[in-house]
């Protein structure tokens, strides 16, 4: 799209988010951008998972009730903030900088990772070791029943899965982002009411909304191996291998949850 026709509104959100030289000239170098070493993401998801699993066993921190949820509030208005900005630089990125739908989907064989879409990838890939917050605050909190397997397994294998996105320069990874940052947006609200007292009775609504996300992700991922062994050769293909299946898994896991707290429940 010409941005010279653009309202001052939009300009100025391209100007942000898109054209900004920090993020327009942004590149991926293992080993040089903070926190891309094969070391760090192993140390990151090991810590992860060693303090996760000593803290449930143990309980050795206390933090007041009123104090909890001050720092709860916070962390989900980052969440919320962090979220809705990731979905719209990675979204104007899409419809401003990409040349096409085909590019979004489908990045040429042995791009390179750099400019506004891997920008906003990166910043997600952040994001979801920021997340480990979540944990920690379960755990605080002493609400061993929210410590399931799929809150561990999916906070651990995010993260794993965003830096093999960027190590192979994933296609179709942009999709992921916007989606997924869109649904966060949905469901942090949704924890924020529950911190501030004011619990909504759609809950299961938040998890219908997830399940619908990995169905759509399922969906694209499905055009995008078409695109791939029809002609157009896609870059990032075995790390495109492993988000498939880390979704499917997740697809899995969430309709088994599903299940269980919300059908068994009705009937």
């Amino acid at each position: 799209m010409n941005q010279t026709t653009l309202t001052p509104m939009f300009s100025v959100l391209l100007d942000w988010f898109v054209n900004d030289p920090k993020i327009l000239h942004f590149s991926w170098i293992e080993g040089q951008t903070p926190a891309s070493s094969p070391q760090f993401i192993s140390l990151t998801v090991v810590s992860y998972l060693s303090v996760t699993y000593f803290l449930s066993q143990n309980h050795p921190i206390s933090i007041a009730p009123p104090i909890l949820r001050r720092i709860t509030i916070v962390h989900n208005l980052i969440l919320i903030i962090l979220s809705l900005i990731m979905a719209v630089g990675c979204l104007l990125s899409m419809f401003f900088h990409a040349p096409n739908l085909h590019y979004v989907l489908c990045y040429p064989e042995n791009v390179e990772p750099k400019g506004p879409l891997f920008f906003w990838a990166y910043v997600f890939y952040l994001s979801k070791i920021y997340e480990y917050v979540d944990t920690f605050l379960i755990v605080v909190s002493k609400s061993m029943k929210r410590l399931s397997f799929l809150h561990v397994y999916h906070h651990a294998t995010v993260v794993i899965m965003c830096y093999i996105g960027m190590h192979t320069s994933q296609s179709s990874f942009s999709v992921v982002v916007v989606t997924n940052c869109a649904v966060h947006v949905f469901m942090y609200y949704y924890y924020l009411l529950c911190a501030i007292g004011k619990r909504p009775n759609w809950k299961r609504l938040v998890t219908d909304i997830q399940i619908s996300q990995f169905v759509l992700s399922f969906i694209d991922m499905l055009i995008v191996l078409f695109f791939h062994f029809t002609g157009s050769t896609c870059s990032g293909m075995w790390g495109f291998c492993f988000s498939m299946a880390f979704i499917i898994t997740l697809l899995v896991l969430f309709i088994d949850f599903h299940s269980k707290n919300y059908d068994a429940k009705k009937k």
